[in-house]
């Protein structure tokens, strides 16, 4: 696990719950990209074979929908070195918040959404304790190893549409999963189209992770071979989205949503690759068409196996509040 440094203190730590805690907080929980956990963890649902109450489906994809949140304000408490760099703006750089209040809102929030999770089958236990350890042990690999961190966490988010399978019926085990073609197809789409996040927001952080010392795979080999293996994985997140709404009944409505998806990946792709200025400023068009594409692929997954006109609309406005979000980000060039 990697060393915690606790920022130097710019006036007086905001009371744990407080109004300015919870802003601090939500800052860190990034509401914008909460929108991609709750996605992945509702495209598992979706082509699971069991059938949850409307109550049921409300809490899990709560859970999902936070889990990004509570993850990733647990890992910005591993890296507050680079990110006073890189993010100077975080409440945990300007010591509004602590590590240790930091901590334990991500550990009992991640509890709590984890605990709903295995309620629904007891099966999601051991995948969401590794998840847990997954997220502590990320920033080691993430700073060590040039090929390690987005493998690393790419294998966490993908756990979130197998959690989201298990969900739908208690009954169903681990020897379920081997022998779901679409749920293993889907694990293949979610691994490379957050994998592709990952690789390409690191171009955001590259003046600030070489300068800490982190060997991101951008620090090691730069920013246009990052794009290019951002490609690699735009081709299979497409091919994979391709063949999983096609082993289901294919509407066109999946069909459109999927090649918009992969239209704005490789086009995010292509204006990095074009534009002459290579610096983190510039990286947040191509790495907004990561965000992007994730969402939209694993929507037309959602919209492809669930035939109710219900789930098309909430797909659509899922995504028109994702935007609506993103655009309201406290740091535009940040994402």
């Amino acid at each position: 696990m990697a060393t915690i440094n606790q920022p130097k203190h710019i006036g007086q730590n905001y009371r744990s719950l407080s109004t300015g805690f919870l802003k601090s907080y939500l800052i860190h929980m990034r509401p914008y990209l909460l929108f991609i956990s709750g996605i992945a963890g509702m495209a598992g649902l979706a082509i699971s074979p069991g059938h949850l109450s409307v109550i049921s489906y409300i809490f899990c994809s709560f859970a999902f929908f936070c889990g990004y949140g509570f993850g990733q304000a647990l890992t910005d408490c591993f890296q507050i070195d680079t990110d006073t760099i890189s993010s100077p703006y975080r409440p945990l750089v300007k010591g509004l918040i602590t590590v240790k209040q930091t901590l334990i809102t991500s550990i009992l929030g991640l509890l709590t959404i984890g605990g709903i999770l295995t309620l629904h089958n007891y099966h999601n236990l051991l995948l969401i304790t590794a998840s847990g350890l997954g997220l502590l042990s990320y920033t080691y690999f993430k700073k060590t190893f040039w090929w390690s961190g987005p493998i690393w966490n790419s294998w966490i988010v993908m756990l979130l549409p197998v959690i989201g399978y298990l969900c739908s019926n208690p009954n169903l085990g681990f020897s379920a999963i081997w022998v779901n073609k679409p749920l293993l197809i889907l694990c293949v789409l979610t691994f490379f189209s957050y994998f592709n996040f990952v690789i390409i927001g690191y171009l955001k952080d590259i003046s600030a992770d070489r300068e800490t010392g982190y060997l991101t795979f951008p620090v090691a080999y730069g920013w246009n071979n990052s794009l290019l293996v951002g490609i690699v994985n735009a081709i299979i997140s497409s091919i994979a989205t391709y063949f999983l709404i096609t082993t289901h009944i294919l509407k066109w409505p999946s069909l459109l949503i999927a090649v918009i998806a992969s239209v704005i990946a490789f086009g995010g792709i292509i204006q990095g690759l074009l534009i002459k200025e290579k610096v983190e400023k510039n990286s947040a068009i191509a790495i907004g068409s990561t965000v992007r594409s994730f969402i939209l692929w694993h929507i037309s997954v959602v919209v492809a196996f669930q035939p109710d006109q219900l789930f098309l609309l909430g797909g659509i406005g899922f995504y028109l509040l994702f935007e609506l979000v993103m655009y309201a980000r406290p740091q535009k060039e940040q994402i």
